[in-house]
């Protein structure tokens, strides 16, 4: 047991137009975590994130609480939360 879990977001709320993803990507970096983030069409922002689970748990807790200064977050919606062997992405980036 290697103590990584993967796990997919979705952000809802007022999450585009204000540096939502460029806060997720310094959060994870601070976190010690990798993974990806990227604005939807729908309005909303998800991503993955990976890393050790209680930093992963405090990435959860920003997603749903915190996020950028100006970001209104009505719901976050996590998925596929899994254990891996070991981190399938490297550094952490934004998508579009």
């Amino acid at each position: 047991m290697s103590g990584l879990v993967s796990v997919d977001f979705e952000i809802f709320g007022h999450v585009q137009g204000v540096c939502f993803r460029m806060y997720t990507e310094s959060e994870g970096k601070h976190l010690g975590l990798v993974g990806w983030v990227k604005n939807t069409h729908g309005g909303t922002v998800v991503g993955q994130v990976q890393g050790p689970a209680q930093m992963v748990e405090e990435m959860k807790v920003w997603l749903s609480k915190e996020g950028s200064p100006s970001s209104r977050i009505t719901r976050a919606s996590f998925s596929n939360q899994r254990s891996i062997d070991k981190l399938e992405l490297s550094g952490f980036s934004t998508r579009f």
